[in-house]
């Protein structure tokens, strides 16, 4: 594999920015590449994925690009006040990708994942935008961040600043998006969680309304927190999960 990290200006996000990205090298495939965008966490940047997990030797030998971009602490989202994160991933990351990396350039050819803020944001994007991924893996997600806004959280300024003061129902509320989509508009949708982490309850209730609503999905609870060592485990389910609808 190739592995680099790339400077580059983010037009939606008014500055220089990094993405880290993982190439192909010797794979028996011919370009061009699906991708999977992999999204970091909260206290994060585009770096973290390589320094904390073997995400490197897990895609070694597959005709696959890995980009993982860097969020800030914007939950992949326009801000109410602050940066456009969603557009940044869409329009500034994705743009640069298909300009200068030889990968498949359409739906079938790119996937999305991320844990805790990457698993919302994943998840978000993935069920905003079906048209641009085919299939999403989140890990650890923060699946209520925007019905928390109303609620009395820690962070609520911050959450108000990202999502304004009235997110519910909203484009950035996952279950507002889930219930908007046609069946055959639907990615195809994993997510696991911890069952010793404190997260574990808002992917249970996340589940449980993809049900109600017959979205078909995958769903699993594994022994473990919220930390690096069951990531680095249940990333290579999600890459497997990702290969099923790619075919590779």
């Amino acid at each position: 594999m190739s592995l680099m990290r790339v400077q580059f200006s983010g037009s939606a996000i008014g500055m220089q920015t990094n993405m880290t990205v993982i190439l192909p090298q010797g794979a028996d495939a011919k370009p061009p590449y699906p991708t999977l965008y992999l999204l970091h966490g909260l206290s994060d940047d585009d770096s973290i994925w390589t320094r904390r997990t073997s995400i490197e030797r897990y895609v070694d030998g597959l005709p696959l690009v890995v980009v993982m971009p860097d969020g800030g602490r914007g939950f992949y989202t326009d801000a109410e006040q602050g940066f456009a994160y969603e557009s940044h991933i869409m329009d500034d990351v994705i743009g640069f990708v298909e300009r200068f990396f030889p990968v498949v350039r359409e739906r079938g050819g790119r996937v999305i994942g991320g844990l805790s803020m990457g698993g919302y944001g994943s998840m978000k994007l993935a069920l905003k935008h079906p048209d641009v991924f085919c299939s999403v893996v989140s890990h650890s997600s923060a699946f209520s961040v925007v019905r928390r806004v109303s609620g009395d959280h820690p962070r609520r300024a911050e959450m108000v600043r990202l999502f304004g003061e009235d997110p519910e129902g909203g484009p950035n509320d996952i279950y507002h998006l889930a219930e908007s989509l046609a069946p055959d508009e639907r990615p195809a949708v994993r997510f696991d969680c911890g069952s010793e982490d404190g997260l574990i309850e808002e992917n249970r209730a996340f589940h449980a309304f993809l049900d109600e609503l017959g979205f078909e999905h995958e769903y699993a609870e594994h022994p473990g927190s919220h930390n690096w060592a069951f990531w680095d485990e249940h990333v290579q389910e999600a890459l497997a999960f990702h290969r099923r609808v790619l075919g590779i």
